[in-house]
C-alpha cells in the first residue's frame, strides 16, 4: 500500500488530501482569509505559512510525515512542458521560486511538497500543470508571426477527466480521441488526440468562449478600437478581459447559479446571454473536433458549472452530441488526480518525467 499527500494551493485555500492507493482516507480544504495573508506583499512571501498549515493538518491527521510513499503538489507556472508526472528538481524550484514564468498560488505546491519530502527521504512529484503544452506544429500559428498561440489550461483536470471517458467508452486514453469541455470561472476545450492535447484555446489569457469573468475571443477591430481609445490604460483593458468579462459585464454576477436563478424568475436577457455562452462552448468544441478529423470517441463536460443539468449542459449537448456520445462529470477532482500521478509513478506503470 503506497499512502501519498496532496497539496494543492490556490490562492485563498490550501486543499489537503492524503490517499492509500486509490482511497481517499481524508481531505480537507483550509481557507485563508484577507487579514491572514495581507502580511506578503508576493506570493513565494506565503511559503512559510502554507508549509506550517500543512503541518498542522498532517498533526491533526494522526499520519506522521515519515508514514508517507511521496508527496505531490500542484504543479504551478513553468516553461511548457509535455503532460505527465514530474519529480521535482533544483531547476523546477529555482524557476517557481523566482517566478520566471509568472506568480502563482501554485507554484508552492511543488516548493512545499519538495521541502516536506526531503525531510524524510522520499519522493516528491508535481503532474500536469497548466502549462502543459503538447500542442500540433498547425495548433500554434495565429495568422502572425509576431503572435503564438500559448497552451495554458486546466491541464490537471482535463487530463483526468479524459482518461476516465477513456474508460467508459472502453479504450485508453492513450488509444483515444476525446474532447474535455472544463467549465469553471475560466472555460478551457481541448482535444486529447492519442494522449496529447493537441489543440485547445488560452483559457488564461482570453482565447476561447466567453466565460462567467472573462471576455474570451472577442472582435479584434472592436478590441484594437477600445484599447486606443483613451477611455483605458493597458492594465484596464486586460481587466475588461479577465475579471470584468463575461457574465460579469452582461449580467453584474461571475456565479452561474445566480444566472440560473436570474432566468427561472424570467430574466430574457440572462437567458439569451447565458444560451449565448453555451453556443460559444459548442463552437469551440466544433473547432476542436477538426483538430482530429472528426473521429472524435466521446466528449467530456467537467468543471463547477457542469452541476447545471437545467440549462447550460443539456444547451451544450443538444449541439454537439452528433459529434460524439457526451458524458458529464461535475466539478473537479483535482487532488485525486495529483494522487493517481504519483500512484502509477509508485506502482510502476508510468515513467516519471524530468523537468
Amino acid at each position: 500500500m503506497f499512502r501519498i499527500l496532496v497539496i494543492n494551493p490556490g490562492s485563498t485555500s490550501t486543499k489537503l488530501a492524503i490517499f492509500e492507493d486509490e482511497i481517499e482516507v481524508l481531505n480537507e480544504t483550509v481557507r485563508h482569509s484577507s487579514e491572514e495573508l495581507s502580511p506578503f506583499g508576493s506570493i513565494s512571501e506565503q511559503y512559510g505559512f502554507r508549509k506550517s498549515v500543512i503541518e498542522k493538518f498532517l498533526n491533526r491527521s494522526g499520519y506522521p510525515l515519515s508514514s508517507f510513499s511521496a508527496v505531490i503538489g500542484r504543479g504551478g507556472l513553468l516553461k511548457p512542458i509535455k503532460g505527465g508526472v514530474y519529480e521535482i528538481d533544483s531547476e523546477m524550484l529555482s524557476d517557481l521560486k523566482n517566478a520566471k514564468y509568472g506568480e502563482h498560488a501554485s507554484n508552492l505546491g511543488a516548493l512545499i511538497a519538495f521541502q516536506l519530502a526531503k525531510e524524510v527521504g522520499i519522493q516528491s512529484f508535481i503532474a500536469d500543470p497548466v502549462v502543459v503544452d503538447e500542442l500540433s506544429d498547425e495548433a500554434r500559428i495565429s495568422g502572425h508571426p509576431d503572435i503564438q498561440r500559448r497552451s495554458v489550461f486546466h491541464a490537471l483536470n482535463q487530463k483526468a477527466i479524459a482518461r476516465q471517458t477513456a474508460q467508459k467508452i472502453g479504450k485508453k486514453y492513450e488509444d483515444s480521441n476525446i474532447i474535455v469541455i472544463h467549465l469553471g470561472g475560466g472555460i478551457s476545450v481541448g482535444a486529447h488526440k492519442k494522449g496529447l492535447v493537441v489543440d485547445v484555446n488560452n483559457a488564461l489569457d482570453g482565447d476561447g468562449p466567453f466565460t462567467p469573468e472573462r471576455s474570451g475571443t472577442v472582435p479584434l477591430t472592436g478590441l484594437i478600437e477600445l484599447c486606443f481609445s483613451g477611455k483605458y490604460d493597458m492594465n484596464q483593458v486586460k481587466k475588461l478581459l479577465k475579471g470584468k468579462g463575461g457574465l460579469v459585464a452582461y449580467l453584474n454576477t461571475n456565479d452561474a447559479q445566480n444566472v440560473q436563478k436570474m432566468i427561472n424568475s424570467g430574466d430574457e436577457k440572462a437567458r439569451t446571454v447565458y444560451s449565448a455562452m453555451a453556443m460559444q462552448i459548442a463552437k469551440w468544441v466544433g473547432k476542436m473536433s477538426t483538430a482530429m478529423n472528426f473521429e472524435v470517441d466521446g466528449i467530456a463536460i467537467t468543471g463547477g458549472i457542469a452541476y447545471d443539468n437545467n440549462f447550460m449542459v443539456p444547451w451544450i449537448k443538444e449541439r454537439v452530441e452528433f459529434i460524439a456520445p457526451v458524458f458529464v462529470f461535475p466539478g473537479g477532482e483535482e487532488e485525486k488526480a495529483l494522487a493517481m500521478g504519483a500512484l502509477r509513478i509508485l506502482q510502476g506503470t508510468e515513467t516519471v518525467k524530468n523537468y
